[in-house]
């Protein structure tokens, strides 16, 4: 069964590198609108990463801040969201170095990881639900 969704109503800016620019909000309604302006082939990334970490953890809460979907399990707390870039879709799990095995891509920020996923890659679904899993029972980040 596929999930409805939201067009934007209005035309969305894209920022650079294509990321969509949409006010904050929580909620699934949010998000939808979001993945529903990622430009191109991102967008079945996006569809894709929300419909595994919704699976994967189906209490996750669910908000945009500051352009980026971001999943948590409270409203202001959370282990993970993604973001469009240029040339690929950045994933981050913010406490992602205590992953096992971590998230191939390091940050400035100690705890943080990336997964970098690009138009041709072929996502590790069962990895990456792994990696869900995992960061939903870290401690969160506030936000």
């Amino acid at each position: 069964m596929k999930r409805h969704q939201p067009r934007p109503a209005a035309p969305v800016k894209l920022l650079s590198g294509g990321n969509p620019q949409i006010p904050l909000g929580h909620g699934d309604e949010t998000v939808q609108t979001y993945i529903a302006a990622m430009p191109g082939w991102k967008r079945a990334v996006g569809e894709l990463l929300d419909r595994l970490i919704t699976r994967a953890v189906p209490k996750a809460t669910k908000a945009v801040k500051w352009n980026t979907p971001l999943y948590g399990l409270d409203r202001d707390t959370r282990f993970m969201g993604f973001n469009c870039t240029t040339k690929y879709v950045k994933v981050a799990f913010f406490m992602g170095s205590h992953l096992d095995p971590m998230p191939p891509e390091a940050s400035t920020q100690k705890n943080v990881r990336y997964l970098h996923i690009r138009e041709n890659d072929k996502l590790d679904e069962k990895l990456f639900t792994r990696w869900v899993k995992e960061a939903a029972k870290l401690p969160g980040v506030k936000m």
